[in-house]
């Protein structure tokens, strides 16, 4: 039984990241048919929303209106927390604008040693030796994946940029979102820190976009964003964590990187040569490294 339950945990995250590893190729296409960032990031936020409506709908009248009610400060505290995942979307989708998708995944995976950096900054105490082991093995994986030693490879220093940030405010919508009302579903705590997120890209398309907005982008990409980035990858992923753990759930969501490299390479016939697919495979290792648990021998 035991085993059923991690199985179905582990095919549920596997799926949820697989999902979001569609999300920048997505992205990607919207901009060759000429789409803006703001109208992108607008058209996901506001379907996704929608969305994530309609399933606490139906989850209250399925429990006849007994779930637990977020208070005014789970409110306040989640849409401050999913101003992050709002930054996330805009500075992720800024960088795959100015570099190839396989390389903008490469550097959202920077979560792993900005989340150790994190962690020690907040806990006060240094990493352990098996988390510094990984997150050099992560350094090491992100020059080969980036093709940093090709000296004709020349990346564009905007991508690179807004990819770091887009890192950066990841790691604090993970840490941010495991911390805040727990107490309640899954399904209020998304829709809290997405309507927090919508005042971000809000923002975002009032200062930027210079154009008349393309309503078009509902209709040919909107559904699709919301669906591989703000509604099935949540519900899923928290369906499948409390079945693996998240150690092993942490293993697995990391098909995201593989998922967004092929999706590009087969798509958007982006050019992935041995050495960066080494250096994927170097991350993957590091994020196996960091999660899993040693057993000490007596």
């Amino acid at each position: 039984m035991l085993g059923n339950r991690v199985l179905k945990g582990v095919f549920l995250v596997g799926l949820g990241a697989t999902s979001y590893g569609m999300l920048a190729t997505f992205v990607k296409l919207a901009y060759q048919e000429n789409f803006t960032t703001a109208e992108v990031t607008i058209a996901q936020f506001v379907l996704g929303i929608i969305g994530v409506l309609i399933i606490n709908s139906f989850q209250r009248v399925k429990n006849n209106n007994t779930a637990i009610k977020a208070t005014q400060k789970n409110i306040f505290q989640l849409m401050l927390a999913g101003t992050s995942l709002g930054m996330t979307s805009v500075f992720y989708y800024l960088c795959v604008r100015y570099i190839d998708v396989s390389i903008a995944i490469v550097l959202l995976m920077q979560t792993v040693w900005m989340g150790v950096l994190l962690e020690m900054i907040l806990d006060k105490k240094l990493p352990s030796i098996q988390k510094i082991v990984a997150v050099i093995i992560v350094l090491i994986g992100t020059v080969l994946a980036t093709n940093l030693l090709i000296n004709e490879i020349e990346l564009d220093w905007r991508g690179l940029f807004w990819g770091m940030l887009a890192a950066a405010s990841f790691t604090t919508t993970m840490f941010t979102a495991n911390r805040v009302a727990l107490g309640i579903s899954s399904a209020q705590r998304s829709l809290y820190m997405l309507l927090g997120g919508a005042i971000i890209v809000l923002i975002f398309a009032l200062l930027t976009q210079n154009t008349p907005f393309n309503f078009e982008i509902f209709l040919k990409w909107g559904i699709i964003l919301a669906l591989f980035g703000t509604i099935i990858p949540p519900m899923l992923l928290n369906a499948g964590f409390p079945h693996t753990g998240i150690g092993l759930g942490s293993i697995v969501a990391s098909l995201e990187l593989p998922v967004s490299v092929l999706m590009a390479y087969f798509l958007l016939n982006e050019t992935v040569n041995g050495l960066q697919w080494f250096g994927i495979v170097l991350i993957l290792l590091a994020i196996v490294i960091m999660n899993i648990q040693f057993k000490n021998k007596s």
